[in-house]
């Protein structure tokens, strides 16, 4: 009777997809562990979607089982015999031979198909493209950036069994904020980044034992006057690496030294305690003024790596309009002959506007219409109008999102003090030590003002 009810066409149907989706998911699930298959989205494929294709041929099994049953209570003569398989017969053994190389024909076809499907899933065009709305910020602040080369899980998966874990977890999560619609914007300016991204990340690129001199790093800002008039800082940076003196920027990541803090948000923007252990083994604690014993108690501690300053690196986005329009003119991509250029081009990517689409189009409106109506300018250069235009349209496509509510100042860059808070989380002469020393403000500490070249 057993044997009877699983010869309904639905049962075998069953047996089928449920072989061959467990057959796929152990061998997925063996190249995961091998370390294979190294992106995150991999566990959509192989934890989520595989399983459910296994569940609904365990459910065609119990359908044509409960049919199949249905139909023998009513009919006890309906009994159908099962085909009996005569290898000792020629054209037997030829067609089991045929079926069964069929079968591992089309095992490798989904394998194959799986596999190419997970390298797809890694590739920062669907985490940027598949994925829009969402990671779109993201994404065109990737292209654009240092980083443009490095694909996303490199930087955004660690490495072992524990980030592994993390990684399939994050990846099943994802697809159903994505698919409820239910995912924060804009996304949080330091999510998904795996817990000690310096050793397990950065470091692999950027060797820690390196040595690191002195770099001069020029800012150029431009006024709202007609000519554009530029002033020009030139700073001398400290970013060397060094345990004998803290006035250098790369000293927070020396492997020497281990640098622990709390903060109250989840941005990392407010840190009322910091924890310095030096290369002597030399412990000092420094606490806000607004730190109580009980938050320095419950909250967790974080080592500071890279990404605690340098958290925009990967895809970063202007902090301010004036900022992201002063470095397109220092860059020539907006003429300074145009009279009022940073004015007026700060003016039309600043303001709000509903679509992305619907912005690009005000701007080029804004930007024509001010040099046609101006006397003074109307004898001004189509090119460099024209130039303007597509360079304005160009960073507000960069930096705002209407869709992810992505604007000037939602992601705070902390490598600096002058856009955001930044080093001034701790370097604000407030964080004081039992021996009442603070985190010094001093700005030599990390760079010097020099003069300007003659």
């Amino acid at each position: 009777m057993r044997r009877e009810a699983l010869s309904h066409p639905l049962a075998i149907a069953g047996v089928m997809v449920a072989t061959a989706a467990a057959t796929v998911f152990i061998a997925l699930l063996i190249a995961m562990f091998a370390g294979l298959l190294r992106n995150p989205y991999a566990g959509i494929v192989v934890l989520v979607v595989i399983p459910a294709l296994f569940m609904a041929g365990m459910l065609l099994v119990a359908t044509g089982v409960w049919l199949r049953r249905r139909t023998l209570m009513r009919d006890p003569s309906a009994v159908n015999d099962w085909p009996v398989v005569d290898l000792r017969h020629v054209a037997v053994r030829r067609t089991t031979l045929l079926v069964t190389a069929l079968a591992a024909v089309n095992v490798v076809i989904i394998l194959v198909a799986g596999y190419s499907t997970l390298h797809w899933m890694e590739s920062p065009g669907f985490c940027g493209q598949t994925c829009h709305t969402p990671m779109q910020p993201q994404y065109m602040a990737w292209r654009s950036a240092s980083h443009a080369r490095i694909d996303c899980m490199s930087c955004h998966v660690g490495e072992g069994t524990g980030a592994f874990v993390r990684s399939k977890l994050a990846g099943v999560r994802q697809l159903v904020h994505v698919a409820a619609g239910s995912y924060a914007r804009p996304i949080s300016p330091g999510a998904e980044m795996p817990p000690g991204a310096q050793a397990q990340t950065c470091d692999s690129c950027h060797r820690p034992e390196r040595a690191s001199s002195d770099r001069i790093r020029v800012i150029r800002e431009y006024a709202d006057d007609a000519a554009n008039t530029e002033t020009m800082t030139v700073l001398q940076m400290h970013v060397g690496r060094t345990v004998d003196t803290s006035r250098a920027i790369h000293w927070h990541a020396n492997p020497a030294t281990k640098v622990e803090y709390v903060s109250t948000d989840a941005e990392r923007q407010t840190i009322p305690y910091v924890r310095v252990t030096d290369a002597n083994g030399r412990v000092k604690e420094y606490v806000g003024p607004d730190a109580s014993d009980r938050l320095l108690r419950d909250s967790p501690r974080r080592t500071m790596d890279c990404i605690d300053c340098h958290n925009t690196a990967g895809h970063p986005i202007a902090p301010t309009a004036e900022q992201a329009v002063d470095q397109a003119i220092a860059a020539a991509r907006i003429s300074r002959d145009l009279p009022y250029a940073r004015r007026e081009v700060v003016r039309v990517v600043k303001a709000s506007y509903s679509s992305q689409d619907g912005a690009l189009k005000a701007i080029d409106q804004g930007l024509r219409s001010f040099y046609q109506s101006s006397g003074e300018s109307q004898s001004q250069d189509e090119h460099a109008v024209a130039q303007a235009v597509s360079t304005a349209q160009d960073i507000y496509r960069r930096n705002v999102f209407p869709a992810m509510k992505v604007t000037w100042g939602s992601y705070p860059d902390n490598k600096g003090h002058v856009a955001s808070i930044g080093c001034f989380r701790c370097h604000d002469d407030s964080h004081k030590a039992s021996d009442g020393s603070t985190i010094s403000a001093d700005c030599e500490y990390c760079h010097k003002q020099i003069e300007r070249p003659q």
